[in-house]
């Protein structure tokens, strides 16, 4: 029979002790989190529009919630996780089109999404409350 030859030790891949968490890479977990995160926000619009065709009894409990504090609370947590998938999908579209990759730019970029996020989230409720 033929003899099987032992293969060389593979080298181990880098884990987590190796690498230096950058924006980046930080930006990439948040924008995954952010996408699943769009998953419950969606059921939350389901259920209030499910209590919309229901009737005025079910409605009315579903407005009692979210205006709530703790409603409130998850609404603008929704928003932002809304705003910051977004710019995440922009800063992805921007490297798809091959700009951006630059090290400082990615870095800019990365920052951006998540001050910008927040800047827009904060926005999007100061207009919402003045129009009321």
């Amino acid at each position: 029979m033929a003899e099987v030859k032992a293969s060389a030790p593979r080298p181990l891949s880098p884990h987590l002790q190796i690498y230096r968490l950058t924006w980046t890479m930080a930006m990439s977990i948040v924008h995954r989190a952010t996408g699943a995160a769009l998953y419950v926000g969606i059921a939350l619009l389901a259920i209030w529009l499910v209590a919309l065709a229901s009737g005025p009894s079910a409605f009315e409990a579903v407005q009692w919630f979210f205006g709530s504090p703790i409603g409130i609370l998850i609404l603008f947590g929704y928003t932002w996780v809304l705003l910051h998938h977004m710019l995440g999908g922009v800063r992805h579209l921007v490297w798809d089109f091959g700009h951006g990759m630059e090290r400082r730019e990615r870095f800019a970029m990365a920052r951006f999404t998540l001050i910008g996020s927040v800047v827009l989230t904060i926005l999007v409720w100061v207009v919402a409350f003045l129009s009321f």
